[in-house]
């Protein structure tokens, strides 16, 4: 995330790919300022002298997730304009590839007083130029894809069923 390189020294940046890679491995339960001193060879109060607490890590990581979710539907919506379809499923791929930090970033208050400015803007921009600039439209067509992905996450359909169909058929329900 280039906005992050230019906000985080370098040691920052380290910490924060370190409870990155602790959070994909083990979720958001397990990334703790002593767990993350533990992955770097530090003392947890080493920490504190780049982060005031947990929580200024973790938006850093919602930040990753929200720059890189947005590149991804960028790159869908450049390859298939206009296309829902394609910015679901690249929507849900992302989701299913980094299921921890999509946890991490989506099941708590969104900490937009301490994310980088119009962040959250880009990653809402593909979806909202999608639905033709309808914005109740496009907030319908994410609670679409955040219910079906997260439902996918925690293993709620029964085995067997075909989520591509059901993806399929809720973008077309949506798109104009």
């Amino acid at each position: 995330m280039s906005d992050q390189n230019e906000r985080l020294t370098p040691r920052a940046r380290e910490i924060v790919a370190a409870a990155r890679d602790l959070l994909e491995e083990s979720g958001a339960e397990k990334l703790t300022m002593r767990s993350l001193a533990d992955r770097l060879g530090i003392k947890a109060p080493s920490l504190y002298k780049h982060f005031p607490d947990k929580s200024a890590v973790e938006v850093e990581l919602v930040a990753q997730m929200l720059d890189e979710s947005a590149a991804a539907c960028e790159a869908a919506e450049a390859a298939a304009p206009g296309s829902l379809d394609a910015l679901t499923e690249a929507y849900r791929a992302y989701a299913l590839r980094h299921p921890h930090l999509y946890r991490l970033a989506t099941e708590r208050p969104l900490p937009r007083h301490a994310l980088p400015q119009g962040l959250e803007e880009r990653a809402a921009a593909p979806l909202t130029r999608v639905c033709g600039g309808d914005t109740d439209l496009a907030r319908a067509a994410w609670a679409f894809a955040h219910g079906m992905v997260i439902l996918e996450i925690h293993g709620r359909f029964p085995e067997g069923v075909d989520l591509g169909a059901a993806w399929k058929r809720g973008a077309r329900a949506l798109d104009r």
